[in-house]
């Protein structure tokens, strides 16, 4: 009878263990999904912020102030990343993005 029990005890063991694994596993990948569609909806918000705004018609003159320049925009980028709703790539990303257009 106790020849039988180690078995046992050992594919319990690691039936256990594999179980853990695999849960463990399975969370890390939901939180990383999580943060990724978290860190998407933070990027889509930003780019509708700083959509450039519909071409005026040729009659109509164009303000000076109707689109912010690119010193409001990084300041407001900068704003976002204290305030710690902009990551390091995700600033970096954005500031990119403002100096390269």
């Amino acid at each position: 009878m106790f020849r039988r029990r180690r078995p046992l005890l050992r594919a319990a063991a690691v039936g256990g263990g594999a179980y853990i694994a695999g849960k463990s596993v399975a969370n890390r990948r939901a939180a990383q999904q999580q943060q990724d569609s978290e860190q998407d909806e933070r990027l889509d918000g930003l780019e509708q912020q700083q959509a450039p705004p519909a071409p005026a018609a040729p009659d109509q003159p164009v303000s000076a102030g109707a689109a912010p320049s690119m010193a409001d925009q990084l300041s407001q980028l900068a704003t976002l990343h204290d305030q710690g709703a902009l990551t390091d790539d995700e600033f970096a990303a954005a500031k990119a993005r403002i100096l390269g257009s």
